[in-house]
């Protein structure tokens, strides 16, 4: 396993779906782990747990990044370098998937999903990173995108026009940061079971199996799957990885056409 030993981190929305399997992921790699939550619930209290077990350092800190501001950033970098020391590796992790059909949309439901989806990533960013060039200091940033980066849903506009421009501005930050030693990166999963996903499959059986269908390895894992891609994009060993989104989605972004019939399939 790659290791993480002498980094720690800050992980937005780290409390609970993949998240909180990238938070235990980088704990058992060795990494000192701050998650920033919504709200105590059993389950941020079951990842802390998990965490502390690693038997490095914990915390976590409740706030609501879904109305993202620079000043808010600081403030939030400001409470996580007081209580944590030694932060080199930020997750860009928390998002949000709540819009109404695209005809009945209006600007609140944009902003919301952008504010969260995109903003809180690119002011935490910015902060961290302002601090690690004015202390010389090779930082890590992995935001946590999605396969709705390059392949759309129905209804999803704002949610995926959000992930796609999070894959854009990885790619730009890198250009921007990589002088300055700052590594940034993405970890795009595509359907994996989360609180969010839950919601549907637990209810519906055939969407398990047609998400099975659509997925090249026929699987639709727990988030997980998530945590070792994470671990390997803010190790040592991805050192020369700048600018890269890594999807973690069982072949489904390789997959052309899953409906075919058999007739066509045999070319």
């Amino acid at each position: 396993m790659f290791r993480l030993d002498g980094h720690a981190a800050l992980v937005t929305g780290g409390t609970q779906g993949v998240g909180a399997a990238i938070a235990v992921s980088l704990a058992q790699a060795g990494a000192n782990v701050m998650m920033i939550g919504l709200e105590p619930t059993a389950t941020s209290e079951e990842t802390v747990r998990r965490c502390r077990e690693c038997g490095v350092e914990v915390e976590v800190i409740y706030r609501d990044l879904s109305q993202s501001t620079p000043e808010l950033a600081q403030e939030v970098f400001q409470t996580a370098n007081e209580r944590f020391s030694g932060l080199d590796l930020l997750v860009n992790n928390a998002g949000i998937f709540r819009e109404p059909p695209f005809l009945e949309s209006g600007f609140d439901a944009l902003d919301r999903t952008m504010r969260l989806n995109l903003y809180a990533g690119f002011f935490l960013t910015q902060v961290f990173a302002k601090h690690w060039v004015a202390h010389r200091q090779a930082g890590r940033v992995l935001f946590t995108g999605s396969i709705n980066g390059i392949l759309s849903e129905p209804d999803h506009v704002a949610y995926d026009a959000s992930k796609g421009a999070v894959a854009a501005m990885v790619r730009s930050l890198c250009v921007s940061l990589a002088p300055h030693g700052i590594r940034v990166n993405s970890m795009a999963p595509g359907l994996v079971r989360t609180p969010l996903t839950n919601q549907v499959l637990d209810r519906d059986p055939e969407a398990v199996q047609w998400m099975e269908l659509h997925t090249p390895n026929r699987s639709v894992p727990g988030p997980e799957v998530c945590g070792p891609a994470a671990v390997f994009l803010l190790s040592d060993e991805a050192s020369h990885i700048h600018g890269q989104t890594l999807y973690v989605d069982g072949g489904m972004s390789a997959w052309q056409q899953p409906d075919l019939p058999p007739s066509l399939r045999k070319g």
